[in-house]
């Protein structure tokens, strides 16, 4: 490592190099990563295709959204949850119960009788979701030494860039020449392969047996759970389902408000916190919750609004459309794989800055671009735009994960998937009333993003509405660009100069 990361040099929490069998059983560990990881990922995005035929079975259009609501909410309040328990536990017990549950929620789906039934096993799903994120996440730094994660994180990387591009034709395929439950068997086979290769080959060190029974904190998982589901509703819903200034979004706001003085209340009096207060009062790990979140902000900009930019202003076709955004998926796992030339000569924090700082950049130059424009440029915008962000956030996991111990790691890096995860749905949530505010104010009325798409679909006069669409995206970007420059402000003011790096023997 560079002068840059080596602040701290206190005990090594990294593994030994590994033996010839070692190695053989870390790729077999490594694959089974790599197929837990598949299906998380491929489930944000196979379903998505397969929406028409699953609504047109089983009915319920007006509630369908909540397919991917209910999932993403699981997923989100489950990590911190799932970080300590394998902090406590060890990873293995986790991940093996977490796929057990996912693909538990994958089979009843497949047998789902209506969409009340489908959404309810989705959120079942959600439930084991949240432990195959955040355990391999933190596997993936348990088996390699430091100056080798970028290798399995750009693999893990290169699993969701796959997953981005496949997922949706997948879906639309198995939709219309098999049948949308097939969508959820087929994690069955997947699963149970990655079930029987972490069961074979994942041999966790042995640690020093524990001098007292672990105490759960129960009440505090259900205290995170009850206030994420809460607040992460208010998020999804509000403008959609009711107006923000509605009694049911001011409920909901206000009951998550309660939930969070009672979540510090438990936190304050657990003798083993699910969310620790060390997470907060470390400068680099609350610097990168912090620039994290900020991206999870900004990331609603292109996956969200650039395929309806890329159809309702440029005339793309949706296979088209999604082309323009499937190409940053090409160069962010390749810019993530070479960051660490970079950081081992500049450090994790200039590194991430480099990278935020351009991504801030490229996100300001969209509203700039021609109208109507060539699909050219925006897809070169967004190649660019995957290289800055797999230099900014590659870097700050595994300054992170290098920053705590063995037994702090997997709430280390719940804490950041979680604030990302967060930020995501923020970001879905302030952009969707940026970009329908837009609208209504150049249309002289109320509208929103999906009314004025179905309008062009159906052979509205495009002039106006074209133009109206190009203004909301080009809002939303100019938004995206300032959530950027927000985790450059924080990486530069919060974050130390040097992360802290445990550099020696055993944990």
């Amino acid at each position: 490592m560079g002068e840059g990361d080596t602040e701290i040099p206190v005990v090594r929490a990294d593994p030994p190099r590994a033996t010839g069998a070692e190695t053989r059983r870390r790729r077999a560990v490594v694959a089974a990563l790599m197929l837990a990881m598949g299906l998380a990922a491929l489930d944000s995005t196979i379903v998505s295709t397969a929406v028409p035929q699953i609504v047109g079975d089983l009915g319920g259009f007006s509630v369908f959204s909540w397919l991917f609501s209910g999932y993403l909410l699981a997923v989100t309040v489950t990590l911190p949850v799932y970080g300590k328990l394998s902090d406590t536990f060890g990873r293995k017990p986790v991940l093996v119960a977490g796929a057990a549950v996912f693909l538990l929620g994958s089979l009843l789906c497949a047998t789902a009788w209506n969409m009340a039934a489908l959404i309810a096993f989705r959120v079942v799903q959600g439930l084991g979701g949240g432990a195959l994120q955040g355990t391999v996440q933190t596997l993936a730094a348990d088996l390699y030494p430091l100056e080798e994660r970028p290798k399995i994180q750009a693999k893990l990387s290169t699993v969701w860039a796959t997953s981005a591009i496949a997922g949706p034709a997948l879906g639309g395929v198995l939709a219309a020449y098999a049948d949308w439950r097939w969508i959820f068997l087929i994690n069955l086979p997947v699963g149970a392969l990655a079930l029987w290769l972490i069961a074979r080959h994942l041999h966790e060190p042995q640690r020093a047996p524990l001098t007292r029974r672990p105490r759960i904190d129960w009440a505090g998982a259900l205290a995170v759970f009850a206030c994420g589901g809460v607040l992460l509703t208010a998020l999804v819903q509000g403008g959609v389902a009711w107006d923000w200034l509605s009694a049911p979004s001011i409920a909901l706001f206000g009951t998550g408000l309660v939930l969070v003085a009672v979540v510090v209340a438990v936190e304050r009096r657990a003798a083993e916190p699910i969310i620790p207060g060390w997470v907060w009062r470390r400068r680099t790990i609350a610097a990168v919750n912090l620039a994290l979140g900020a991206l999870g902000l900004l990331m609603v900009a292109p996956t969200v609004f650039l395929p309806t930019y890329a159809q309702a202003v440029l005339g793309l076709a949706p296979v088209a459309a999604g082309f323009v955004l499937s190409v940053w998926t090409l160069s962010w796992p390749v810019s993530a794989a070479l960051s660490q030339h970079v950081y081992r000569r500049i450090g994790f924090r200039n590194t991430a800055m480099l990278g935020i700082g351009t991504a801030s950049l490229l996100l300001l130059a969209f509203p700039f671009l021609p109208y109507p424009g060539e699909p050219w440029q925006p897809a070169l915008l967004m190649l660019l735009l995957g290289g800055a962000l797999g230099l900014f956030q590659l870097p700050l996991i595994i300054g992170v994960q290098s920053s705590v111990g063995w037994a702090e790691r997997g709430t280390a890096t719940a804490s950041v998937l979680f604030c990302r995860q967060t930020g995501q749905t923020m970001g879905a949530a302030l952009f969707g009333a940026v970009a329908n505010g837009v609208l209504a104010a150049r249309l002289g009325g109320a509208g929103d993003l999906d009314a004025v798409t179905r309008a062009l679909d159906a052979g509205a006069p495009a002039g106006q509405l074209r133009h109206a669409v190009a203004d909301a995206v080009h809002a939303v970007y100019l938004g995206a660009a300032c959530a950027a420059a927000l985790a450059f402000l924080v990486l530069l003011f919060v974050a130390p100069r040097r992360f802290p790096v445990l550099t020696d023997p055993t944990d």
